[in-house]
């Protein structure tokens, strides 16, 4: 009986700067780091435009909440970077493992702001109250999206570590996916203190 032939390793591919999905997700960041700098740039603009903000006697926004929100989508960062690195050192579980704890953690971050914070925001303003409601909605609403973008992202880079397709040489797609989502956890910073803590001073 003539024993089956072993299976032929993957090939290996670039990764960092040597990629073209590397590059392509710089111009992505460069491309919305610019929308979101254009946002923010809106809302300061109006802001200082008016002797009262929040406008229409609109309260100053909660912190409790959102506070609780960045511990958590900030520590989605970690399990990320340790499923990035995991990777690169060969270890598929630590890749699973962390991504599915990245998830969790994000999807977290977007159920509170969907099911928690926008509930009561809305009682009180909605986008067509004024144009500090509009910025207030598109602001947090654009990169509640972009959280969303990187779940979907996150879940078809867990479905093909779950199928062993990354190794020590080939983990470009997981190195792309933690760019972004270290992209959209430092995005948060800025609208934090735009959205939630400038209007305090």
């Amino acid at each position: 009986m003539t024993a089956a032939p072993a299976p032929e390793p993957l090939a290996g591919t670039t990764s960092g700067p040597r990629s073209f999905g590397w590059w392509g997700m710089v111009w992505l960041i460069v491309t919305e780091s610019a929308l979101f700098a254009t946002l923010i740039f809106s809302y300061f603009f109006v802001r200082f435009s008016h002797e009262t903000w929040p406008l229409d006697g609109i309260a100053v926004p909660s912190l409790a909440l959102p506070l609780v929100m960045t511990v958590i989508l900030w520590s989605s960062s970690v399990p990320v970077h340790l499923a990035d690195r995991g990777i690169r050192a060969g270890s598929p579980s630590r890749l699973r493992w962390g991504l599915a704890a990245g998830f969790l953690l994000g999807a977290t971050f977007l159920a509170l702001q969907v099911f928690a914070e926008y509930p009561r925001t809305l009682g009180e303003f909605t986008p067509q109250s004024n144009v500090y409601g509009s910025l207030f909605f598109v602001i947090t609403g654009f990169h509640g999206f972009h959280v969303l973008v990187g779940l979907f992202m996150s879940a078809r880079v867990q479905f093909r570590a779950w199928q062993g397709a990354f190794d020590a040489k080939r983990h470009v797609t997981v190195q792309v996916f933690a760019m972004y989502w270290h992209f959209v956890d430092v995005v948060w910073l800025f609208v934090l203190l735009t959205v939630y803590l400038s209007p305090r001073l």
